[in-house]
């Protein structure tokens, strides 16, 4: 099923940027950031607007701090109509496509990034910043919409599985290279035996939840990535609703109906259980390991909860290997078996804030907030952040810094800093950069996103009822889906233009009956003007 695209954002004109910065002027500019309650980031972004303010006197950085992107969505796109925006704000370009349906409301950067004062590395600027080739390119490029970038990348993660390898091990499996979907259902469905009190064998416990994935979108989509199968192109058509996403719906329906697979928002957060003894494979973001694990310095658990562990930082799990080919061993092949396409590859999504600055009427506020966004750029900013999560920074300037590979060589020192599963998943991540991907942004795709997470959540839910879930259902779910997240009216972001496609032929016909109307009054009115000239 293809959905189309019906319309666009409108064209953005930037701003005209000043030949020099007026410092003999006052600018209060506000910045609306995430942070997921870590005392440690906040205490970071308010270091960097101290340290940014004394360099800039004459700048006011007012700091709003939210704990869900999706709030911050939300309240741009509130304010976007009483012209209420940020100057500077933390997001992602899912987002930002949404904010562009609104006129010169995000200024398009790319100007500004070659401008010799105040651009990337601009010799104006009263710090170190990066110059456009030390931002990772792969990062960078994920910034741009349409023609332009909107955003420049502040952090990167992806998604990793963090493994109790102890539990793999007691059920009689080895550790693989690659961990493939087949493997983890394989080990999921062995670790259901129970004992004849109703504990399972595998813990002792009442409860056991082997398979836990954090963010549904994120399964669906990589899933279908690595299968070479469709999720949505770059003129912002919906291509979701096919037959490859049914069938990885099914499989995941069978093992939701043995107890051997859950979700975040139907369970509970996936590091609660793995911690506890009660899952096995925990999948969330590399930005999430400091809560992953044994010692995990921000376990949300009672320490008697906890049990002791190893545990392996692997990548998503994967239906092929790096160098090609079906990975997939273990028994049923249900995953890479159901649908092969020829296309299947070895991959994982890029995920991680960037920032963008919104459009305003005195431009020289606008290049405070250039001024102040590029800030957060610098090495100072970009390793401490990095620090807090399995996070990497954006730049080659911060990656190969001493301070930074200095950090990396360290882990395991302590369970703060360097705790070793934080470190494991940056390198992770940092070992795999070549197999990272992003999915097309367009006017609509932040709520595709949502309904890819959503089909999952939903046949779990519904076979956890005792539902039957069957084509029939899926069909039904695939309509209901399209409607509640009006993914029939998304558009694509292509320099502020889409392909609108034909015209429906009753429109065609209006115009027809249109058109002859305006002859027959032409006819008419000249011909009682030549009436008129003859009396």
């Amino acid at each position: 099923m293809t959905l189309t695209a019906c319309h666009g954002s409108k064209e953005a004109r930037g701003f005209e940027i000043p030949d020099d910065f007026d410092e003999s002027g006052k600018y209060e500019i506000t910045f609306w950031a995430k942070n997921d309650t870590n005392k440690t980031q906040t205490k970071i972004y308010e270091k960097a607007i101290n340290e940014f303010e004394k360099l800039y006197p004459n700048i006011d950085v007012n700091i709003r701090l939210y704990t869900d992107y999706g709030k911050i969505y939300n309240d741009v796109i509130t304010n976007i109509s009483t012209d209420t925006t940020p100057n500077v704000c933390i997001t992602y370009p899912d987002h930002i496509a949404t904010y562009l349906t609104g006129k010169d409301t995000v200024v398009p950067l790319d100007d500004l990034f070659m401008d010799n004062k105040y651009g990337l590395g601009g010799s104006e600027l009263k710090y170190d910043a990066p110059t456009k080739d030390e931002i990772i390119p792969e990062f960078l490029s994920e910034c741009r919409i349409g023609e332009s970038h909107y955003a420049i990348p502040y952090m990167r993660s992806t998604e990793a599985c963090y493994v109790n390898k102890d539990f793999v091990e007691k059920l009689g499996f080895e550790m693989p290279e690659v961990l493939t979907w087949d493997f983890i259902w394989e080990v999921s469905e062995a670790a259901m035996a129970k004992n004849e009190d109703g504990t399972f064998k595998l813990n002792g416990q009442q409860v056991l939840i082997p398979f836990i994935y954090k963010s549904t979108d994120n399964m669906m989509i990589q899933m279908l990535r690595q299968q070479g199968a469709e999720y949505s192109d770059s003129m912002g058509n919906i291509l979701l609703f096919n037959d490859v996403t049914r069938q990885n719906l099914k499989t995941i329906v069978e093992h939701a109906k043995t107890g051997a697979f859950s979700t975040f928002k139907i369970s509970g957060y996936p590091a609660n259980f793995l911690n506890a003894g009660q899952c096995i494979f925990a999948v969330d973001s590399t930005a999430g390991a400091t809560w992953m694990g044994t010692n995990a310095p921000l376990s949300d658990i009672a320490a008697d909860k906890i049990v002791d562990f190893e545990t392996v930082v692997y990548p998503v799990p994967q239906v092929t290997s790096k160098e090609g080919g079906t990975a997939d061993k273990a028994k049923g092949n249900e995953l890479s078996k159901a649908q092969p396409t020829g296309n299947e590859s070895y991959s994982m999504i890029s995920q991680g804030p960037s920032i963008c600055v919104f459009n305003k009427k005195n431009p020289q506020e606008v290049l405070a907030s250039w001024l102040f966004a590029q800030y957060m750029l610098t090495n100072d900013v970009q390793i401490a952040y990095a620090e807090t999560e399995g996070y990497v920074p954006v730049t080659s300037k911060a990656q190969s810094s001493e301070e930074y590979q200095d950090y990396l060589s360290r882990s395991g020192e302590d369970n703060s800093t360097h705790y070793d599963v934080k470190i494991k998943a940056t390198k992770m991540l940092l070992e795999n950069q070549q197999y990272t991907f992003v999915t097309n942004v367009f006017n609509g795709s932040a709520s595709l996103r949502d309904a890819a997470g959503q089909l999952i959540e939903n046949v779990t839910k519904s076979v956890r009822r005792k539902k039957k879930v069957d084509d029939a259902y899926i069909d039904k779910l695939y309509s209901d889906t399209i409607s509640l997240y009006h993914l029939d009216q998304s558009g694509a972001v292509n320099s502020g233009k889409a392909e609108l496609g034909p015209l429906p032929t009753e429109s065609k016909r209006l115009l027809e009956i249109l058109a002859l109307a305006w002859v027959i009054i032409i006819a008419y009115v000249l011909h009682t003007r030549k009436n008129k000239a003859r009396e």
